[in-house]
């Protein structure tokens, strides 16, 4: 990508950050000793076993290994700011979704480096001239996702009213950003699109799927209620596919790695109408 797409793909994302910023506050961090056990749960099914899933879903199904290492950036991720709309538009827990949103994007800066490192050996091995520069790739994610996060919180803390009038202009602007994004990665990879996209696409459809069965039906053995099984499901399927496209991008400077997240973005909205509607169901 040019200077100019990776600028507006920069803004973009810390954009997004600050949205999600301002629906922080330093309570939802508390709010992990008032519900433990479903924290960690949601923490348990985003941060280690949505890895492995993918993991095994690329090695089950044979994936190209650029597709194969987009997939794993992917599954790095943390859920975005969309998994804590959906998660309202499902009748969810929305103090649940914001609080696994919140810990989750801070516990990634520590895991993002050390799974992408282990893809790129894995599927590229000696062939690979990628490497994962991991000091800077955890500067950018201090300076994406924390300073970002930061600015939001003050700015929900000590303005709330500018805050609250903030929030939909952001939610806009980053929805608007991201699509110009994911216009300029197809433009820019249009010689090898249909080829990367139909074998991104199955295993994208069975790790969303597979991520969002698998966080339900933990969350039902643990005895959850319905409410907490559904968030921990939007949770653990909703991925933030800009912040996946970034790291491909900018940080390892390779367009074709993020193919499948934004193949990943397209099919998490279409699957997340099965929660939204057994949960307004249930409601």
């Amino acid at each position: 990508m040019d200077s100019t797409a990776t600028i507006i793909l920069a803004v973009s994302l810390i954009v997004i950050m600050i949205g999600m910023g301002l629906s922080l506050t330093l309570a939802d961090f508390k709010r992990v000793f008032q519900m433990p056990k479903a924290v960690f749960l949601g923490f348990l099914n985003q941060i280690i076993l949505l890895p492995l899933i993918a993991f095994g879903l690329c090695h089950a199904l044979g994936a190209n290994p650029v597709v194969a290492v987009g997939i794993m950036i992917l599954a790095a991720c943390p859920g975005g700011a969309t998994s804590n709309l959906l998660t309202l538009l499902a009748k969810g827990d929305t103090a649940l979704s914001v609080t696994l949103t919140a810990v989750n994007s801070l516990i990634t800066i520590i895991t993002i480096p050390i799974i992408i490192t282990f893809s790129l050996d894995t599927f590229l091995g000696e062939n690979t001239e990628v490497t994962a520069p991991v000091g800077e790739m955890i500067t950018q994610l201090l300076v994406i996702i924390v300073i970002p996060l930061s600015i939001g919180m003050s700015v929900r803390k000590y303005a709330p009213t500018v805050a609250q009038k903030m929030d939909r202009p952001v939610r806009i602007a980053s929805g608007v950003l991201i699509v110009l994004v994911i216009v300029g990665l197809v433009i820019k990879e249009r010689a090898h699109i249909i080829e990367y996209f139909q074998m991104a696409l199955l295993i994208a459809l069975a790790l969303n799927v597979g991520t969002m069965l698998v966080g339900y039906i933990s969350s039902r053995l643990a005895k959850l209620d319905f409410k907490q099984a559904i968030t921990i499901s939007i949770e653990s399927g909703t991925q933030n596919g800009t912040l996946a496209i970034s790291l491909a991008v900018v940080t390892l400077a390779r367009p074709d790695f993020a193919i499948a997240a934004a193949v990943y973005s397209l099919i998490m909205y279409a699957t997340a109408l099965v929660p939204l509607y057994y949960g307004n169901k249930k409601e």
